[in-house]
């Protein structure tokens, strides 16, 4: 009896997942999957991130607006500094390279770094609502005393601060991976 040739087509119908079947055929073309998916996903991510911090953006140039219309002028420059931050901030997470240098691939992200990533994507969403908060803080600021409106300008510096420094921590977490 001669033993019959092996069949790949049928060796790849025999799974019904058809990753798997890939699998079955070529090691490593799951993590590659994988990886390609992570790497997609934040930059997926990082785009909603920046839209949300964008709606942001454009309320605090229009209470920059509000401030030149009131005669405060000497409060502009002090929301500018938190606006510039801003920006830079927005900039940073979308231009941010992703998936670069392998650092989605299992050996250079374990669950532990891949975890803190994902608190760091958390707090940078979080942010978000904080910012929103904080803007409407300095929108109602701005027509009342002159402490409040302070206050409410240092809440936008120290709040564009963390942001900043929220984004390069995760970065540095990337990179040290």
């Amino acid at each position: 009896m001669s033993e019959q040739p092996i069949d790949p087509l049928g060796k790849v119908t025999e799974t019904t997942d058809l990753l798997g079947k890939i699998r079955g055929f070529l090691g490593g073309f799951l993590g590659y999957v994988e990886r390609d998916q992570r790497r997609e996903a934040d930059k997926m991510l990082r785009g909603v991130i920046a839209q949300r911090f964008e709606e942001q953006w454009s309320r605090v140039s229009e209470v920059q607006r509000m401030l030149i219309a009131e005669g405060k002028l000497a409060y502009v420059d002090d929301v500018e500094a938190g606006a510039v931050r801003l920006r830079t901030f927005i900039d940073r997470v979308k231009t941010a390279s992703y998936g670069y240098a392998g650092l989605f691939d299992h050996a250079r992200i374990g669950e532990d770094e891949l975890t803190r990533l994902y608190e760091y994507d958390l707090q940078m969403l979080e942010g978000a609502d904080d910012l929103q908060a904080s803007v409407d803080r300095l929108e109602a600021a701005v027509g009342a005393e002159e402490e409040e409106l302070k206050f409410a300008i240092r809440g936008l510096q120290d709040l564009t601060r963390d942001l900043i420094e929220t984004y390069d921590r995760r970065k540095d977490l990337l990179l040290t991976a």
